[in-house]
């Protein structure tokens, strides 16, 4: 059976506090929220690839891989504002990357291939 991720949901116990973190220290940019009249749920703008949202829901915690162009760059302006899961380095499956953990703990890997 052949799958392709579409979209990856994090719950979060504020959506405001997160979308304030994801727009302000990450530079997301929301694409809509719902329901209209009281969000509970924000997704952000994809260039490609799955969409990524976040819903105020109990029960947090996930993980979500996001490749970038480059994690070194990301890395030096992160890593003095974010709680590090897994600093910077290069994996022996032929990556480099690094994890973070959002507000609710919602750990957000950021990773390249290496040439």
């Amino acid at each position: 059976m052949d799958t392709r991720l579409e979209h990856a949901r994090a719950n979060v116990s504020d959506l405001g506090r997160a979308i304030a973190w994801y727009t302000n220290i990450l530079g997301f940019v929301v694409d809509s929220t719902w329901p209209p009249d009281k969000p509970n749920y924000a997704h952000f703008r994809a260039g490609s690839g799955a969409v990524f949202a976040i819903q105020e829901a109990d029960g947090r915690g996930a993980r979500f891989n996001f490749t970038v162009d480059n994690p070194d760059e990301l890395w030096e302006r992160l890593r003095d504002q974010v709680e590090i899961i897994e600093p910077l380095f290069d994996t022996a499956y032929g990556t480099r990357k690094f994890t973070i953990a959002d507000p609710d703990g919602n750990e957000l890997g950021f990773v390249d291939h290496v040439a």
